[in-house]
């Protein structure tokens, strides 16, 4: 159903939105290993969804392998499989089994059950500081910036339709921990913009990343960057084909996920996710994305696969 636009009244009655289920996702609690050679419980956060916010599992993933690594290594990348949804708001217990520790490399597979059941498998490697030569890619200067945006709050405030209810409004609005600003445009209720395969999305968190027990910050911003990544990575591919997220009949769900982090990830900043469709047939779309900060440096890239069902 439609949801109603807030009055000036309610609206200021609102909670500010913060950034607190960005760390609460990433909190995670020892457990006693069943299979491999640590383990950990961790929370699926909210949502409006049936079940839960892929990017609750590719966090926490990592935030169990890089608690498993104390010899200074940092996560270089990640490469993952959603095999089942997982519950929302329900633990997920992550075990981690040792694969290698290297003087240069270290490698760890991560396993997230639910309910006796796996739902997800990460790979995380690992890596060790050394010198080398750089390069980094460049975005498009002519991408205004996220002062010349509008919010997702601001964007659908006066705005219904589509499938969107008043809980998924209030989530889009603000319940995501950071603040999404669209170029060209958001796709929440109609392709604002043109039909290409590509887009870009400013973000930053509502408010500064509050201290996450187990990890330093560098590797809470690295978490914090792969809990947000999954929430657009796969628009590019709705926008090319002509869908919104609130189409009736319209089902996405993540397949598998790469992530690779370049370089150290601060997240209290602006970052730019430029994002690009790459195929998309039967069913099933690639996207890709990579992170920059203002300054044009690359810190992380990102190729995901996703399910696309329409009515």
């Amino acid at each position: 159903m439609s949801a109603t636009p807030a009055t000036p009244a309610a609206s200021a009655a609102s909670p500010a939105p913060t950034s607190e289920i960005v760390t609460a996702a990433l909190t995670l609690k020892p457990a006693r290993p069943e299979r491999f050679d640590l383990a950990f419980t961790a929370t699926t956060q909210p949502c409006p969804w049936p079940k839960a916010y892929g990017g609750d599992l590719v966090a926490q993933a990592a935030a169990a392998a890089m608690r498993s690594v104390t010899d200074g290594k940092s996560l270089h990348s990640a490469h993952s499989c959603f095999l089942r949804p997982a519950d929302v708001g329900a633990e997920v217990r992550y075990e981690v089994e040792v694969l290698r520790d290297g003087r240069g490399y270290s490698t760890r597979q991560v396993r997230g059950y639910q309910h006796g059941k796996v739902l997800y498998v990460c790979l995380a490697n690992f890596a060790a500081e050394e010198p080398g030569a750089s390069f980094r890619t460049e975005f498009d200067e002519q991408v205004p910036g996220p002062e010349e945006l509008p919010s997702s709050a601001e964007y659908l405030a006066d705005r219904t339709g589509g499938t969107m209810t008043a809980e998924s409004k209030a989530y889009w609005r603000g319940g995501r921990g950071f603040d999404l600003r669209h170029v060209p445009g958001p796709v929440y209720l109609t392709v604002d913009g043109d039909r290409l395969p590509h887009q870009a999305v400013w973000l930053r968190p509502f408010d500064a990343l509050r201290p996450v027990e187990g990890l330093t910050d560098a590797q809470r911003d690295l978490a914090a960057l792969a809990y947000v990544c999954d929430y657009t990575v796969l628009e590019p591919v709705l926008r090319v084909l002509g869908l919104a997220w609130a189409d009736p009949g319209l089902v996405t769900a993540s397949l598998d996920h790469a992530m690779w982090f370049h370089r150290p990830a601060p997240a209290a900043d602006w970052l730019l996710y430029v994002q690009e469709a790459v195929a998309a047939d039967a069913g099933r779309g690639l996207g890709t994305g990579r992170f920059f900060t203002r300054d044009h440096r690359h810190l992380a890239t990102v190729v995901q696969e996703g399910m696309i069902r329409t009515a």
